[in-house]
């Protein structure tokens, strides 16, 4: 029985392997017909199954379902970004997206705000943490995904956004009408935050030791990292601890600029890859804000791709001491290929990254501990945490995280019934849902606190850099 394959998958199959042959020029003939044999099977199979199966399957559907198969026998770090998807994907590398500015967490179903941006229209609204969103447009938010909600309260830039919100600890609803802007997601954080939300990045006044944390390589970290230092340096700043904990990386280029801040000369990165020739970038000397001033980089099993090309480069120029964890262990360089016109794009492993040392970085399949791969503490400087504490670790950071502002700041037009609203995160939310408990309030305040938690790999920094200093005086 003939076979009738659809124009429009014929003409696909004769395109690329009218592609595939002239990439494969070079190549025996025999090459050319597995080729157009192999893509003539997957037309075929893609035929057989928008003809004859069950229900009906959309067409587009099936065509990313094909390449998301293709891509994963290649490796975790190459993947099809679609229409749906690409909008997220782009605010993501570049930390920048038209929103309101706040973090949103699904507690039980309900949607509550981790905390807003500093700056932000939800922020100078007088959105805090903790509040609930209970509506968004008029419309109930319960039982929402994250998703859903993201989707709502992002927009473009001018345009609004209804939100009802209930703060922690209330009943009362509070309706907002917040105008969306470009926001900036920040990708450099201090220890904590001073009495205007901004960061302090003092850690430790009496010994003049800065703290500056990365949480991710975007386009303006370099620049945000240059202003930290600058108002370190007006404190009179003597020694850096630069965080890279639980960082997944980010862009090649960021990593290279952050990494030639600190660095006076030499190798800072190369790559190479099958049909990429092989790249190298170099340090140069005017990029220095903060010269001879002793460095501990934190890292740990989390930190991985641009932050192990930092704190790698740091170490094998002996700027830095690494502390912590050994790295997680991801060498390769992603490009990302635009398709359809930058309606969807192709996140495609090509190349990979050696350190100034010329050793590996990657963690290969099979690898085992005593192979070369990953950045490692420096002798006498590992301190590995337990998943409790690990846990703990995140909780803590989380928490230094949330932006607690008081009424006082907010703008004159909010509600004035705001004034009494708590500002305190945690379980309100979902209590204030089902009512109010006195007695149980009561009970809850009568509870012990929890100590403080002890981050032992930044105590650790800090001796050092003490101990460092107090030898050059």
């Amino acid at each position: 029985m003939a076979r009738c394959v659809p124009i429009t998958l014929l003409a696909l199959v004769l395109t690329v392997c009218s592609c595939a042959a002239g990439v494969a020029a070079e190549k025996s003939p025999a090459h050319d017909d597995e080729y157009y044999e192999l893509y003539k099977l997957l037309v075929d199979t893609m035929d057989q199954v928008e003809r004859n199966y069950v229900k009906d399957i959309d067409r587009r559907e099936l065509m990313e379902a094909a390449i998301e198969g293709v891509l994963e026998k290649l490796d975790p770090y190459s993947s099809y970004i679609s229409p749906k998807e690409i909008s997220r994907f782009r605010g993501t590398v570049e930390s920048e997206f038209g929103g309101i500015g706040i973090q949103v967490s699904n507690d039980g179903g309900q949607l509550q705000v981790i905390s807003p941006l500093v700056g932000t229209p939800a922020y100078r609204a007088g959105v805090l943490a903790g509040d609930r969103i209970v509506e968004i447009e008029g419309e109930s938010t319960k039982g929402w995904s994250l998703d859903d909600a993201v989707r709502r309260l992002k927009g473009k830039e001018g345009s609004d956004v209804k939100l009802t919100v209930v703060h922690a600890g209330e009943t009362k609803k509070i309706e907002l009408s917040i105008t969306r802007e470009q926001i900036h997601v920040e990708t450099v954080l201090g220890d904590h935050r001073g009495d205007n939300d901004d960061w302090d990045f003092m850690l430790d006044p009496q010994h003049q030791i800065g703290y500056i944390r990365v949480t991710a390589f975007s386009r303006d970290t370099e620049r945000e990292i240059r202003k930290a230092t600058e108002r370190l340096q007006a404190d009179k700043l003597k020694g850096l601890i630069l965080d890279l904990r639980f960082n997944p990386g980010g862009l090649l280029t960021s990593a290279i600029k952050v990494s030639d801040l600190f660095v006076p000369k030499g190798r800072i990165v190369s790559t190479e890859g099958r049909n990429s020739p092989k790249r190298v970038w170099d340090a140069h000397k005017d990029n220095l804000p903060t010269e001879n001033v002793p460095m501990v980089v934190l890292v740990n099993r989390y930190s991985a791709s641009a932050s192990e090309i930092v704190s790698a480069c740091l170490q094998d120029h002996d700027r830095a001491v690494i502390m912590g964890e050994r790295t997680w262990g991801k060498g390769s360089v992603q490009n990302v290929i635009e398709l359809e016109e930058g309606r969807s794009a192709l996140k495609l492993t090509t190349a990979g990254y050696l350190r100034p040392n010329g050793k590996n970085i990657h963690r290969f399949d099979g690898a085992k501990d005593d192979d070369e791969w990953g950045v490692k503490p420096n002798d006498g400087f590992e301190m590995r945490l337990g998943d409790a504490e690990i846990v703990g670790l995140i909780e803590d950071r989380r928490d230094r995280d949330i932006v607690r502002a008081s009424h006082d700041d907010v703008d004159n037009d909010v509600d004035n019934d705001m004034d009494n609203a708590h500002t305190d995160s945690g379980d309100a939310g979902s209590e204030a849902e089902n009512g109010s408990d006195t007695e149980e309030q009561s009970a809850d305040a009568d509870k012990p606190e929890d100590p403080p938690f002890i981050d032992r790999q930044l105590q650790m920094a800090v001796e050092y850099l003490t101990a460092e200093l107090a030898r050059a005086e």
